[in-house]
């Protein structure tokens, strides 16, 4: 039933799909419902030639919707709010899908291609996915491709962001606009793990190279579509034993504050790397290891906040939220930027086996599925990515920074969690090939007809 006004029944029409094309998609989690609307054929929109769609009851696919927007036929979720279809409103696009994602490193010389790791990931049903540049290779093998991509401003830039704001224009216009619609870029992470960090030149520069980035989306007009973040480590909190007693260290306090106010007032979360297994590490006789990897336990009691905790994700997540409560900020959202548990380290590196990463990430895994929040924000619920699709042999330290993958570099499982390896991916992908983006398109503007007819 599809009604222009709540109050008006008669304006409400009963529509039935003619055909389903989320047949012809294997890969589809959840149907996305559409009806189809022609806004220049309407003139309601100003003339603007997208194709718009609205809650209805029409099953249509996510890569069916990836391979429109390759097309520039389709933008943002719109809704009705009134019996006059000229109040189509767009609405801002979604950053995080579901509450799954996984971050794509390539410090590496033996991983698979851009467009293999396209395939891998569609066949984990994977859909939100973080890199930490913008290398171009990678963003047109996304495009099409109906991922929520989040892509990053490496901290090697943010002084030359910071101060030239036209340099971070071209920036955005060379990595950004340039590759929308068809590349799902969804964010720009300015920066990781800068607050905290040893290189301190960076700690002033981070909130104008924020901005600088933020004003050039503006006035490209993708600010209502692109989200403005950075990633933070553990390093910027003083205290996080227990997660009541969590504040932002004095010192990155008078950076960390005008940096909340500016996310605050653009609606960005708080971007988290949450690392149960550092935790640990550095205190294996004190911490119990079932703790860290959501295994039965005792667990933890915060005498403060009067919460039990039954595993360590969820406390560092709520040090976070009480760290920014004590700061003034206590609407913003914690999203875990980064998390995962290292399959190999070195003999000082406690818990890092392979048991220890299937256990934490089969764990995380469910714990994720059950779409739930924290003790102390039940309502927020927990949205996470993965470190990392790969193991990474080019990348210095310890032996732990190269086995966070939950692949290894020939494509095949590290250890099983439920995903399979990139054979597997390919040989079970039901193939789209005898479908063209041409007769699928013709088929679209076909409804968008009969819509038309309809109304």
């Amino acid at each position: 039933m599809a009604c222009l006004s709540k109050k008006k029944k008669k304006h409400c029409l009963q529509l039935q799909p003619l055909f389903s094309i989320s047949n012809f998609d294997p890969l589809l989690d959840h149907p996305i419902i559409i009806i189809i609307i022609n806004s220049l054929s309407l003139h309601l929109l100003h003339g603007q030639s997208h194709l718009f769609f609205l809650l209805s009851s029409w099953p249509l696919s996510p890569t069916l919707l990836a391979l429109l927007r390759s097309n520039g036929m389709i933008i943002p979720i719109v809704s009705i709010c009134s019996s006059n279809l000229s109040n189509l409103v767009p609405l801002t696009v979604q950053t995080f899908t579901g509450t799954y994602g996984i971050n794509y490193g390539r410090i590496a010389d033996n991983i698979p291609s851009p467009d293999q790791v396209v395939t891998l990931l569609r066949a984990a049903k994977i859909r939100n996915v973080r890199i930490y540049d913008a290398d171009h290779s990678v963003l047109k093998a996304f495009s099409g491709t109906g991922f929520n991509l989040v892509i990053g401003l490496p901290n090697g830039q943010l002084q030359d962001m910071s101060s030239n704001a036209d340099h971070a224009l071209n920036w955005v216009k060379d990595n950004v606009q340039s590759f929308l619609p068809g590349t799902p870029i969804r964010g720009i992470a300015v920066g990781n793990e800068v607050l905290g960090g040893e290189d301190y030149s960076l700690w002033g520069e981070l909130l104008g190279a924020a901005k600088n980035i933020y004003n050039a989306t503006k006035k490209l007009n993708l600010h209502e579509q692109i989200e403005i973040s950075t990633a933070n480590s553990f390093a910027v909190f003083s205290n996080s034993y227990p997660p009541s007693s969590c504040k932002f260290k004095d010192s990155v306090t008078q950076y960390m504050k005008p940096l909340l106010e500016f996310f605050s007032q653009i609606g960005s979360p708080f971007c988290l790397n949450a690392y149960p297994s550092l935790a640990y590490a550095s205190d294996p006789e004190h911490i119990d290891l079932n703790y860290a990897l959501f295994q039965p336990t005792k667990g933890i009691y915060d005498p403060k906040f009067r919460l039990h905790y039954d595993n360590m994700l969820d406390a560092q997540i709520d040090a976070a939220y009480s760290a920014l409560e004590n700061a003034g900020f206590n609407k913003m959202e914690v999203i875990v930027t980064e998390t995962g548990w290292a399959s190999n380290g070195d003999p000082n590196e406690a818990g890092a086996n392979m048991t220890n990463a299937r256990t934490y990430n089969y764990n995380l895994r469910k714990r994720l599925a059950k779409r739930k929040g924290t003790p102390h924000r039940p309502k927020n619920i927990v949205k996470a990515y993965i470190f990392a699709v790969f193991n990474e042999d080019s990348k210095p330290g310890a032996s732990s920074e190269r086995n966070y993958g939950l692949f290894k570099a020939d494509g095949n499982i590290s250890y099983d969690i439920g995903f399979h390896g990139l054979n597997a991916a390919r040989s079970s992908r039901l193939s789209l090939k005898s479908i063209s983006a041409d007769s699928m398109a013709t088929m679209i503007v076909s409804l968008c007809a009969l819509m038309l007819l309809i109304f």
